[in-house]
């Protein structure tokens, strides 16, 4: 009963029958290799992926690994009810209910159960094999006597009387001995270990093909991530245009209806005057037309507000034009700045060899002769001390920048304090202001001891603490007034980002307590 509840809870839940080349889901549950493989290439029709048995849904097309454990065990399970099967038979002795044979006795030529053989080899000359129906082969045809040698000349089993009669001076061999050796069991071995070696292998490039799969699903997120957030700026940026453009244009309108409201009443004023003064023109009485008020004024219609109405309605228009313009440019600085961004995102170009400054290497610090590796000491260079040479364990780069956007590498070894950054060449050389990060010349990436810290102006922010790659990567962008700090594992990773306006060239900056730190790159992106 056992057995059987066994076999029922190998069966694949698609197929229904015993698991063939078992394979598992991420969720842990197990289909045939064939069965979840035609499940999954009908799911690809939707899009949607889930496992048959729970439900559990996957972004992208799992990769099912064979379960060799589970296969062993089926193996195993398959071949003894095979050998089960095969054999079918029962103990000689048990009549009422026969119960399973276990060994078979070749001199009584009897089959007994495990409670008959525990009575039966009590007696020294029995001779017990595996479970047989017919026992006779396995006796001599000649003496009926049990065939317990072999003869290597004649390739025959034979019994005690044959190698003492026909067989004499035959190389002879115990049975099991022989069969050992027939079974080539060494070569057996062998071929069982490349076996086992060639699944692992198949394991190994599964694995790798499910990292593979996993690693292009993560950058495929990643990119529709980048191109998602690029259209939601540019869906900003057009709808800020917009907007302004809506506002200066009911601006625009609200001022020139004013102003049309004005020049209409003046427009009515210049009629009324005009129909007075052609009064006047048709009168043919002098008198009355010298005592007449104001009549200077009548006669001067261009004198007073004309030229500022006028005047003033072209400053607006010749105004709005600029705030136009202004719009304009202020979009296409954002539309540079958002393709600024994704190409120091996205591209990254070969390093070039950047160098340190041995002059600026304090005297514990040993640079190497390609000027690349900087080593902290415990005894001291035989170095001059001078005005740019730094006190404690600190150097920065021959190389200078003042413009461009540039990066570096870093590798530190055996060191559990350290910092790499940025820094003016007016930082101090001396006590704790010469710290990078500890001013405002300095920016910096620090470790105190499995503590990772951004540093600027003495104000530290705490980085996370599941850095584990001991490579970093500085990216400079000195007109933008960036510096950006990435770990280099798979995939790269941010780690902060400080935003400054430089006012002098800037250094590479380093500081190693114990340990090194070995530097690359510079490259003009």
């Amino acid at each position: 009963m056992a057995s059987t509840d066994l076999r029922d809870d190998l069966d694949c839940s698609i197929c229904l029958s015993t698991y063939t080349d078992p394979a598992m889901l991420r969720c842990g549950h197990n289909f045939c290799q064939v069965c979840i493989d035609r499940v999954l290439d009908t799911q690809d029709q939707s899009g949607v992926y889930s496992c048959p048995e729970c439900r559990e849904e996957f972004q992208v097309r799992p990769v099912p690994m064979r379960n060799f454990a589970l296969r062993k065990v089926i193996e195993k399970l398959l071949l003894t009810h095979s050998t089960q099967r095969e054999t079918g038979i029962c103990c000689t002795y048990c009549v009422d209910s026969p119960g399973p044979a276990v060994k078979s006795c070749l001199p009584c030529e009897v089959s007994l159960c495990g409670k008959h053989l525990r009575i039966h080899s009590k007696s020294p000359e029995h001779v017990l094999c595996d479970p047989s129906t017919n026992l006779e082969k396995r006796k001599c045809s000649v003496h009926k006597k049990v065939l317990e040698y072999y003869c290597t000349e004649d390739a025959a089993c034979i019994c005690v009387y044959c190698s003492a009669g026909e067989h004499r001076g035959h190389r002879v061999e115990m049975l099991d001995e022989a069969s050992e050796k027939k079974k080539l069991r060494n070569f057996l071995q062998k071929l069982i270990t490349k076996k086992e070696e060639t699944e692992e292998r198949v394991q190994s490039l599964e694995e790798h093909w499910r990292k593979a799969l996993e690693k292009s699903a993560e950058e495929a997120e990643r990119v529709t991530a980048l191109f998602l957030d690029i259209r939601r700026r540019l869906d900003d940026l057009e709808k800020k245009v917009l907007s302004e453009i809506s506002r200066q244009e009911k601006e625009k309108s609200l001022s020139l209806s004013a102003l049309i409201q004005k020049l209409e009443v003046k427009k009515a004023e210049l009629s009324m005057k005009m129909r007075h003064i052609e009064k006047l023109c048709n009168m043919t009485d002098p008198l009355t037309v010298l005592q007449e008020p104001d009549t200077g004024d009548l006669c001067d219609p261009e004198e007073g507000g004309g030229d500022e109405d006028t005047g003033g309605h072209d400053r607006q228009r010749h105004d709005g034009d600029d705030r136009d313009v202004a719009v304009i440019s202020d979009t296409l600085h954002t539309l540079c700045d958002i393709i600024s961004g994704i190409r120091s995102g996205i591209y990254v170009a070969a390093p070039t060899d950047i160098l340190l400054d041995v002059n600026t290497a304090a005297n514990n610090l040993h640079i190497s002769d390609d000027l690349k590796i900087a080593t902290c000491l415990h005894q001291k260079q035989n170095r001059s001390e001078t005005a740019e040479r730094f006190q404690f364990p600190e150097v920065i780069s021959c190389s200078k920048f003042f413009c461009g956007r540039h990066y570096w590498d870093v590798e530190i070894s055996r060191s559990e304090s350290w910092s790499v950054g940025i820094c003016y060449p007016s930082i101090a050389r001396r006590g704790r202001q010469s710290y990078f990060g500890y001013n405002n010349k300095s920016w910096s990436l620090w470790r105190y001891y499995y503590q990772y810290l951004a540093i600027h102006e003495s104000k530290e922010i705490r980085l996370p603490d599941n850095i584990s790659s001991n490579r970093f990567r500085i990216c400079l962008d000195y007109e933008a007034g960036r510096l950006s700090f990435y770990e280099l594992c798979d995939p790269i990773r941010h780690l902060h980002t400080f935003m400054a306006t430089f006012t002098e060239p800037l250094h590479v900056a380093i500081h190693v307590l114990g340990g090194s730190i070995k530097i690359s790159g510079g490259n003009n992106k």
